[in-house]
C-alpha cells in the first residue's frame, strides 16, 4: 500500500492501491495513523506495470502528485521531510508517465519519408524530441534517432513527422544559400511558419516568430529552438564567423554540409584572397601538394606508408586547389588548418627531396644557368614551365628573354621526325 500521510494539524491524505484494486490487495494497514508511509519508493517503478490500469488509476496518482506538492510547499525549506515529499513526488510522476505510455514491441528500424530511424538504446541522455519540442525521458520513453540527419523523437511521434530527411537534400542540392538573410517578409509567407505553417507574428500571439538567419524566414518556436550556426554567406562575402540563429533544419542541412567542398572562391568572391592573407598561404599549399602528388602515385614506398592519406579527411586537397568546405574556412580563420597543413607539406617533401632516392632522381636541373642543387617544382625559388612543366630557377627563367629550352628541342623534334606514310 502506499500512504503519505502528514502529522499536526494537517489533513492526511491517503493514497491506497487496496482501494484501488481490492481485489488483489488484502494486506491491512497499519493503524498508525501518523505513519508516513512510502509513496511508492520501495516499488520498482522502472518495470512495466502488471493488468490493465484503468483511468481511475490515473486520476488518482494525479491526486497524489498535487497532494505532495502542496505538502512541498507547506513543509519547511530544506527540511528532511520535504526533501522526502520531493522523492516521493518524482517516483509518482514517473509511474504516472509509465502508465500513459506503455513499452510496446517498437522495431529496431522503421523507414519513413527518406529517414532512417534506429531506435535508441541509451536511458540515461536527456534529449529533446524535434516533433513535439518535449523531453525525451530514456528511461521510461522509446525514442528514435534519424541515422541520415540526426533528428530525435518519441516512437509516439513518428507517423506526425511531415519533414523529409535533410540527408537527401545534401544529397540531390549540395550547395549553399549565399545571400545573406534572404528574408522575403511575414506578409509573403501569410504570417504563418514556413515550414508547418503554424500561425506565427512578431508580438508573440498566438506563437512567437523566429527568423533564420539562413533561409531569411520566419518559423515558430517549435521550428526554431534558437540553435546557432555559421552562415556561409557570410563568411564568404565578410568573413563573418559569428554564429547566427538558425531553425532546425538549416541547422541539420549546415552540419550535414560542413565538410563538403562546394564553395568555388574564386568564382563566388575572388577579391577575398586580396583581403585574407591566410587564403594566400593555404592556396599555395594545396598548389604545393598537388604538384608532389605525381611522385607518390609513382613511388612504391609513398603508396605503401599511404602518405596521401594523412589528409583522408580532406581528400579534395589532393583533387584541386581552388574548392573548399564551410569546415576548410572555419579551420582557416581559426588558424588550425595552416599549422597542419604546413606540417604535412613539410613531411611530403622531406621524402621526396631527402628520403626516398626514386622520387630525387625525379628532380630537374636548371637548364638556364644549368647551376645549383636538383629541383623540384614545388620549390619556393623555382618556376614551371606551363607547357612541358620543366623546373628552372625563378630568377632564370624571368630574367631570360628566350623561349623554354625544353619546348624548344621538343619543337625542332617533331619538325624533324619524317611524316608517317599513314597521315598521307
Amino acid at each position: 500500500a502506499e500512504v503519505l500521510s502528514c502529522a499536526g494539524d494537517r489533513k492526511d491524505f491517503v493514497f491506497r492501491s487496496s482501494e484501488m484494486r481490492p481485489d488483489l490487495f488484502s494486506e491491512r494497514r497499519s493503524q498508525t495513523s501518523d505513519r508516513a508511509m512510502d509513496l511508492g519508493l520501495a516499488e520498482d517503478h522502472f518495470s512495466r506495470p502488471v493488468g490493465s490500469f484503468v483511468a481511475s488509476d490515473i486520476e488518482q496518482l494525479k491526486m497524489a502528485i498535487e497532494e505532495c506538492k502542496r505538502l512541498i510547499l507547506e513543509l519547511p525549506e530544506h527540511s528532511e521531510r520535504q526533501k522526502d515529499t520531493v522523492v516521493k513526488l518524482i517516483h509518482l510522476r514517473l509511474k504516472l508517465q509509465e502508465l500513459k505510455d506503455p513499452e510496446e514491441d517498437e522495431p529496431n528500424l522503421r523507414v519513413l519519408l527518406e529517414h532512417r530511424f534506429s531506435k535508441e538504446k541509451s536511458k540515461s541522455v536527456k534529449q529533446n524530441c524535434d516533433k513535439c519540442s518535449t523531453i525525451i525521458w530514456g528511461l521510461i520513453q522509446t525514442w528514435y534517432t534519424c541515422t541520415g540527419c540526426y533528428y530525435r523523437c518519441h516512437s509516439k511521434c513518428l507517423n506526425l513527422i511531415n519533414k523529409p530527411c535533410v540527408r537527401s537534400k545534401v544529397s540531390h542540392q549540395s550547395e549553399y544559400e549565399l545571400s545573406i538573410c534572404p528574408e522575403i517578409g511575414l506578409d509573403r509567407q501569410d504570417y504563418r511558419c514556413a515550414e508547418c505553417r503554424t500561425p506565427v507574428s512578431l508580438r508573440g500571439v498566438p506563437s512567437e516568430a523566429r527568423q533564420c538567419d539562413y533561409t531569411g524566414q520566419y518559423y515558430c518556436s517549435t521550428c526554431h529552438w534558437n540553435d546557432t550556426a555559421v552562415i556561409p554567406a557570410r563568411v564568404i562575402h565578410n568573413w563573418d564567423f559569428e554564429p547566427r540563429k538558425v531553425c532546425r533544419s538549416s541547422m541539420r542541412y549546415l552540419a550535414l554540409m560542413i565538410p563538403r567542398p562546394v564553395l568555388k572562391l574564386r568564382e563566388v568572391n575572388p577579391l577575398l584572397f586580396n583581403f585574407v592573407e591566410e587564403l594566400v598561404e593555404i592556396r599555395k599549399l594545396r598548389q604545393d601538394i598537388l604538384l608532389m602528388k605525381p611522385y607518390f602515385i609513382t613511388c612504391k614506398e609513398a603508396m605503401e606508408a599511404r602518405l596521401l592519406l594523412q589528409l583522408h579527411d580532406r581528400q579534395h586537397f589532393v583533387e584541386n586547389d581552388d574548392m573548399y568546405s564551410l569546415q576548410d574556412l572555419i579551420d582557416i580563420s581559426s588558424g588550425r588548418l595552416s599549422c597542419s597543413l604546413t606540417e604535412i607539406h613539410t613531411m611530403f617533401a622531406k621524402h621526396i627531396k631527402l628520403d626516398c632516392d626514386r622520387c630525387q632522381a625525379k628532380g630537374f636541373v636548371c637548364e638556364l644557368c644549368k647551376e645549383g642543387d636538383i629541383l623540384f617544382p614545388f620549390d619556393s625559388h623555382t618556376s614551371v614551365c606551363h607547357e612541358c612543366s620543366a623546373v628552372f630557377h625563378r630568377d632564370c627563367y624571368y630574367d631570360n628573354s628566350t623561349t623554354c629550352p625544353k619546348c624548344t628541342r621538343m619543337t625542332e623534334r617533331k619538325n624533324d621526325d619524317p611524316p608517317d606514310p599513314k597521315d598521307a
